[in-house]
């Protein structure tokens, strides 16, 4: 076991990041020109990194699986993004976001890194709005911000509920200056199979043409891996169904460490499971909780009434339901972080207080929300004593200016009018702030070879605050990798072309051929979305929202034999060199049958609960994580040997100069 070197610059936090662009070495913009950068996915993080590297003057190819970068799942994104612009006058800064961000990690995040995304985060909204990404403003014209959970100011804006897409068509805009200017070459429908390595450093990728089958060889001087998460390890999750591991495993398998595999989140509002037949789940933006008031009935024979259709929620009165976030996080309410809102909802459902079906619902309700809003417009209309059928129209046109879009989504799911009744929502896999271990530079332990985005673990530690993730894609790609990548590129500037016929590339492409024909050669017996449901159904239960030793040691042996059987076993009809998307699942589920061991594996050596890894065994009386600062103040970095069994953990010790660790409390 090693300690591993963060690289954080010395000095004052506040003047860490100052300190170290001053420092670093440059590439002039001569030099620029004969310098390649691969950038593997083409989201908020790899779009922006690959628009700024080409209007800097490297030479960039991109790849992504989907027929083209809009198409990334950070399109997904709903609610909003996080700055410390205190447009508000509430109180907020750079040091507030920094707090909150760790705190809302569990302390469980690197001081250095998180401080830099807090202090680069202004620069974000000035880049996007340059963009003409159509944020939501107020009367004043400023834009306007909202409350995401566990803060106590408004910092998040906002584009309604498409926040996510819109702040890709800016990223995507400026790709397509570059790719019109000749800087970025786009390869759309390829997908990364291998990192090839020379002379120890990151070199280059071994990609696959989706549409013929081909396999390619690309080289660079260095190489970004901005590929996402891993939650679909779960089968069902929030993520779109072609998110995977493959980039980031593919490297872990080539030496790049990979970080706090358990380090999973879990969302609170999620359209909950209908059924096996379900091959995703449909998130529900944590925007709803600024005006939304999550309850259950108080009464088990209510509950059990209203699952059983005879009698309807809005037939419940306040004294009679349950709303227990605000009853046990009285300052944040039902604004508490999404890991602490998850346990909670987890906890009323298991103790027979769920409204579904299944008993795995809680209730979303809006209509405190637009009886306020009514009568707030009422007033300002001059309106004097109005009915309620016109306080709920007019509270019902402010909700449907905010919120329309996530309540016509809900309603063509479900088909029911949240407008008219509350949401039902459970808790489902969201993001992994777990992903390849990277210094402050964002340089994983491969020499060249960097991850931005959900793919590496720098920012967000044991659970990410909402609209944190399209803070970090694009502080690492607009603002942290174009100066850091610099300072290891200045050392290539007389290397040259990197050839792709040297002995590495060839070395690559055989064991990419070799594992694809591997894959092609099972028996035929299942299907890969047999064993993709039989991996969720098994980190679901043994490695979800709450673990213990007992079911980690289950779930290790369980996957272990589950890969085993797959590869044997699995059935992939049609060829390896023509389009083929079994094919493509394959290797994906392949990969996470590896990843989910490590990730229980890594789970299982934490013993303390942190924020979403939550260990049955260690929580306080009131139920709360309990954290074990003295042993585990540590990032869990795994270095690959061959099975997960025999992967290596190395640590990174988490110092903190600048926050006091302490009980994490949103009472």
């Amino acid at each position: 076991m090693g300690i591993l070197d963060s690289k954080v610059p010395s000095g004052p936090l506040a003047d860490k990041w100052t300190k170290h662009k001053n420092d670093i070495n440059l590439v002039n913009p001569a030099n620029k020109r004969n310098i390649d950068i691969i950038v593997v996915g083409t989201g908020l993080a790899g779009g922006s990194a690959a628009a700024t590297l080409a209007e800097l003057g490297y030479n960039v190819k991109t790849f992504c699986y989907q027929d083209s970068p809009r198409r990334a799942h950070s399109i997904a994104a709903q609610g909003g993004i996080n700055a410390a612009k205190n447009y508000q006058g509430d109180g907020d800064s750079n040091y507030r976001l920094f707090y909150d961000t760790i705190k809302g990690g569990d302390y469980r995040s690197r001081e250095a890194n998180v401080y830099r995304l807090a202090e680069v985060s202004g620069n974000i909204i000035d880049q996007c709005v340059a963009q003409g990404v159509p944020f939501a403003r107020e009367y004043g014209g400023l834009l306007d911000n909202r409350s995401f959970g566990g803060v106590l100011v408004s910092r998040t804006f906002y584009a309604k509920g498409q926040t996510g897409q819109q702040l890709l068509l800016g990223a995507y805009a400026a790709m397509n200056r570059q790719i019109n200017r000749g800087k970025i070459t786009p390869f759309n429908r390829h997908e990364m199979m291998d990192l090839v390595l020379v002379n120890g450093k990151a070199r280059g990728i071994i990609a696959r043409d989706l549409v013929t089958g081909a396999i390619e060889r690309h080289s660079a001087h260095a190489v970004v891996l901005a590929t996402g998460g891993y939650g679909n390890v779960f089968y069902l999750s929030t993520n779109a169904m072609g998110s995977n591991v493959m980039a980031a495993w593919r490297a872990h398998r080539r030496g790049a460490f990979f970080a706090n595999p358990c380090f999973t989140q879990i969302h609170p509002t999620c359209i909950p499971v209908s059924g096996d037949h379900q091959s995703k789940l449909t998130l529900m933006s944590e925007s709803l909780r600024n005006d939304g008031r999550i309850w259950v009935p108080k009464r088990l024979e209510d509950a059990q009434a209203i699952r059983e259709g005879k009698i309807k929620p809005t037939q419940l009165n306040a004294e009679d339901r349950d709303y227990f976030l605000e009853r046990r996080y009285p300052a944040f309410g039902n604004l508490v972080p999404r890991d602490v809102a998850s346990r909670a909802a987890k906890e009323r459902c298991d103790a027979g207080f769920g409204v579904n079906k299944t008993g795995e619902a809680v209730y979303l309700d809006f209509a405190s929300a637009i009886t306020r809003y009514g009568k707030e417009q009422a007033m300002i209309t001059g309106i004097k004593n109005p009915d309620e059928d016109t306080i709920r129209k007019l509270g019902e046109q402010v909700v449907e200016a905010k919120y329309g879009n996530l309540f016509q989504m809900y309603e063509k799911i479900v088909d029911e009018n949240p407008y008219k009744t509350p949401m039902k929502i459970y808790p489902a896999v969201h993001y992994t702030m777990g992903g390849l271990w990277v210094d402050y530079n964002l340089q994983t332990t491969i020499p060249g070879c960097y991850a931005a985005g959900e793919a590496n673990f720098s920012d967000h530690g044991a659970n990410r605050l909402g609209a944190s993730a399209l803070m970090q894609g694009l502080a690492d790609g607009y603002f942290v990798l174009p100066y850091t990548i610099g300072d290891y590129l200045s050392e290539d500037i007389r290397t040259g072309a990197i050839p792709t016929d040297a002995a590495e590339f060839e070395a690559a492409e055989k064991d990419v051929k070799q594992r694809i024909d591997r894959l092609m050669s099972g028996s035929g017996t299942h299907s890969v979305d047999y064993y993709h449901k039989k991996l969720g159904k098994i980190m679901w239960n043994k490695c979800g929202m709450s673990r213990n030793a007992n079911d980690l040691k289950e779930a290790i042996d369980e996957i272990s034999t589950l890969r085993a059987d797959f590869w044997q076993h699995v059935r992939i009809p049609g060829s390896a060199d023509s389009k083929n998307q079994e094919l493509e699942k394959a290797g994906r589920v392949a990969d996470f049958l590896e990843l989910g061991e490590l990730f229980a594996k890594d789970a299982l050596t934490r013993n303390e609960s942190c924020g979403g890894h939550f260990r049955e065994e260690y929580q306080t009386p009131e139920g709360e994580a309990l954290r074990d600062d003295k042993n585990f103040k540590f990032v869990s970095a795994w270095e690959y040997k061959g099975e997960p069994k025999d992967a290596i953990l190395h640590k990174e010790d988490l110092i903190y100069e600048n926050i006091e660790l302490k009980t994490r409390s949103y009472k």
